[in-house]
């Protein structure tokens, strides 16, 4: 990364650790809510951006998470983040080792309909069954905590936590990525089979991607599921999936901070589209404007809204060219 860079990750957490000082209510639980999502959005990329998966089963994992933080909590007493933020994550990861370990032997689409079709058995074994509560879902009657230092039904709370979530798996995907296995996951995406010639064993590696991409994803519904104190079947639906696959295309693949822009943008474009003092009756057809929105972004930024900045330049340098030339 380079130094501007730097500075830009570095202004945008510290915006967001400074919002709460200047927001309200609504806007300190509609962030925390963007953050969750900005980290759901990073266990893609990695799978995508840094590995070359595209998975169109993202949302089982990050169900898996939201569903394992209500089944696993005591009724009539508020459970120790120590233990059920750890076991939420294990769950999530360990289904992901279980799908991985099947999907990784096929390849291209035959891979995307295969991590789909995991996703879709884990959302009717939640949505048909009574385990999860059925088409009704369930609720967390008793949100987490840490002792007496942190409550997380506090909204103030929640959102440091969210946020310290955030910057974590923000920084250990930036470590891992100049590590040697992030190398050599970057040599997979740009050639498997050269990367076999060299005498890698790839398989293992994909699947560990694949794996920490599933627990990253249960660390997102966790906090999801706090945040709201419910969760149901729609968490795990094909429709979150493209979801999350549009935000780190909407920010730029490859990047990790276009995961967060990503993340960000999504869903404010969601907010923009809903609201009827800008559109008014035509906000009830938001879904309409949100795709033009999306398709606009893919034609005209097909780097993401990360490149931008590039584009813009290149735009302003090619105009300073060209009144030299004349």
């Amino acid at each position: 990364m380079t130094h501007s860079r730097t500075l830009f990750v570095a202004a945008c957490f510290g915006l967001l650790a400074l919002f709460p000082l200047v927001a309200g209510n609504y806007g300190i639980d509609f962030v925390t809510k963007i953050m969750v999502y900005a980290i759901f959005a990073l266990s893609l990329e990695l799978l995508v951006g840094a590995t070359g998966l595209v998975c169109f089963g993202q949302a089982a994992f990050f169900g898996i998470g939201a569903y394992a933080t209500v089944l696993l909590s005591p009724q009539s007493d508020a459970p120790s983040i120590a233990w059920l933020l750890p076991a939420c994550v294990v769950a999530a990861a360990a289904y992901a080792l279980v799908v991985g370990s099947l999907s990784l032997r096929t390849k291209g689409v035959y891979f995307i309909m295969v991590t789909l079709a995991f996703a879709q058995m884990a959302y009717y074994v939640v949505h048909d069954t009574p385990l999860g509560g059925g088409t009704d879902g369930i609720y967390l009657m008793m949100k987490p905590v840490l002792g007496t230092a942190l409550d997380l039904d506090k909204a103030g709370a929640l959102y440091g936590f969210t946020l310290a979530c955030l910057l974590l798996v923000f920084g250990g995907l930036a470590v891992l990525n100049r590590s040697r296995f992030g190398r050599a996951l970057a040599g997979i995406r740009v050639n498997e089979q050269r990367m076999r010639a060299t005498g890698f064993s790839t398989y293992p590696y994909k699947l560990a991607a694949f794996t920490i991409s599933g627990g990253i994803a249960g660390l997102a519904g966790f906090l999801f599921a706090v945040k709201d104190g419910f969760v149901n079947p729609e968490m795990m639906s094909w429709h979150l999936s493209g979801a999350v696959l549009i935000m780190i295309i909407l920010g730029g693949i490859g990047h990790l901070r276009g995961a967060l822009i990503g993340a960000f943008a999504f869903a404010l474009l969601q907010e923009l589209f809903k609201s009827e003092a800008i559109f008014g009756t035509f906000a009830k057809h938001w879904h309409l404007g949100l795709g033009l929105a999306i398709i606009a972004s893919v034609v005209f930024l097909p780097d993401g809204l990360v490149g931008l900045p590039g584009q813009i330049k290149a735009r302003l340098m090619g105009g300073k060219n060209r009144g030299v030339t004349e």
